[in-house]
């Protein structure tokens, strides 16, 4: 994410979100104020069940959670989102961290582990990262959406000769393999290459390859 000062800032950040969760309202408004100043949109949390049961915009986010809140807990949340597979970033601040507690975060994922007072730049700088690590995934599962829509539309037969092309077999070889003319393995590989959405063999491989649509 590019920081540009001023006015111009909003622009180029519109699409970006920070959720901040802290029971602290004086901190919620600080975090608020600050990030709000270089141009991101901000929805603020008192406890992890109010982050929970809020709908979230459909934007590049990230979530600076304090560790220590009432209720479910930061760390508790953090569990909570991974094995509900919701892979928003995460930046803990807490006035309470101790060394095996970060150690806990990070290795779960965390992007940054920051204890107050922290530094505006050091927080922001966190901030840039973990919006431009989840512009990036979002880029990545609609891809993999948009891969797996289209292998849904092969039928039984086209998935068959994907297969048999992506493994480097001539026509006739997948002709022979499947027991049909090689002129329909022709029609079928045509219509694979169209529905796939690849002007070349290559391309064809490198789509189904990323996302596991050569197997079985």
């Amino acid at each position: 994410m590019k920081h540009v000062k001023g006015a111009a800032t909003a622009q180029v950040c519109v699409d970006y979100c920070v959720f901040v969760v802290d029971d602290d309202a004086s901190v919620r408004e600080a975090l608020s104020s600050l990030l709000r100043s270089v141009g991101l949109r901000v929805l603020t949390f008192a406890s992890a069940g109010d982050f929970l049961s809020a709908q979230r915009p459909d934007a590049a986010a990230c979530l600076v959670l304090d560790v220590r809140l009432p209720g479910v807990g930061g760390l508790e949340l953090q569990r909570a989102m991974s094995a509900a597979r919701d892979p928003l970033p995460i930046i803990f601040i807490t006035g309470h961290g101790d060394i095996p507690m970060s150690v806990r975060a990070m290795k779960a994922g965390a992007v940054e582990f920051l204890t107050k007072p922290f530094s505006h730049r050091d927080l922001l700088d966190a901030v840039r990262h973990a919006l431009d690590s989840d512009r990036l995934a979002r880029r990545q599962r609609a891809l993999d959406l948009e891969v797996k829509t289209r292998y849904d539309s092969l039928t039984a037969r086209e998935r068959q000769v994907l297969r048999q092309v992506v493994a480097g077999k001539l026509n006739k070889q997948i002709a022979a393999t499947l027991g049909v003319a090689e002129i329909t393995i022709k029609v079928h590989r045509r219509r694979v290459m169209e529905k796939m959405g690849a002007p070349t063999l290559a391309q064809l491989v490198r789509i189904t390859q990323r996302v596991g649509y050569t197997e079985g």
